[in-house]
């Protein structure tokens, strides 16, 4: 096992906590499990990616500077959520336009990671002894992919699960049809996008739909349940976290 940051963070994200609480209980609880204790900040925020998405970036900026202030003193910041990690990384560098912060900035978002990302890579971890005796499939964000490059540390640490079946989707690549605002600005290419993913996870004959991004989870399950189609949607920690 690598060297573990001496301070770790956990980032909730807005979706976590408003909608899906139990996923921060699960990342904490696996982070726990590899022997990191995580504090939860209080006082933070979004991290602006809405504000980003409807051409806002002074709005994401100020945003991004609580994000700084919130999150400064920890070595590292863990989040379950590959869009927001990749918020933090890909864009807060460019919203840094005062010099008093910009270096801060960089160097806090090169110190952030989502949750499979921070176990396989900053801790050289793929098996974290959990047991799920259910044949599941994977679908991994865009940002999680595209942004991060990451979507090969959650498979790995699903590959480590005992007594999982993964069956992977014909098309892992291919967006659920969330997207943030993308899929209120267009909904008939959302929901275009959201029938042929569920058509693959369906053809993989899989009991559970695992992601790793509350976004996705909620495109998903609501397109799960208008169908009736009887597949559950979980976040990848409320499998790994599983004894």
């Amino acid at each position: 096992m690598a060297d573990r940051p001496a301070r770790v963070a956990l980032f909730t994200t807005c979706l976590v906590d408003q909608f899906y609480p139990q996923v921060a209980e699960a990342t904490l609880r696996v982070l726990d499990r590899v022997g990191v204790r995580a504090d939860v900040p209080g006082g933070q925020t979004c991290c602006g990616q809405p504000l980003l998405n409807d051409g806002f970036p002074k709005e994401a900026a100020a945003l991004a500077r609580h994000f700084l202030r919130t999150f400064e003193p920890y070595d590292a910041v863990v989040a379950p959520s590959g869009s927001c990690v990749a918020t933090v990384r890909e864009f807060y560098p460019h919203l840094a336009q005062e010099a008093r912060w910009r270096e801060r900035i960089r160097s806090l978002a090169h110190r952030t990671y989502e949750v499979s990302e921070f176990v396989v890579r900053v801790l050289g971890v793929e098996r974290v002894q959990a047991r799920f005796p259910h044949r599941v499939t994977f679908h991994p964000s865009c940002h999680l992919l595209r942004g991060l490059r990451a979507a090969e540390c959650a498979r790995r640490l699903l590959l480590g699960v005992e007594d999982l079946e993964l069956v992977d989707l014909a098309h892992p690549e291919a967006c659920c049809g969330f997207g943030g605002v993308f899929s209120v600005k267009f909904p008939e290419v959302s929901r275009a996008l959201l029938e042929d993913k569920l058509a693959d996870a369906q053809a993989t004959g899989a009991q559970l739909l695992v992601s790793t991004d509350a976004g996705c989870l909620m495109q998903l399950e609501g397109g799960l349940a208008r169908h009736r189609i009887p597949l559950r949607c979980v976040h990848l920690v409320e499998v790994l976290w599983q004894p």
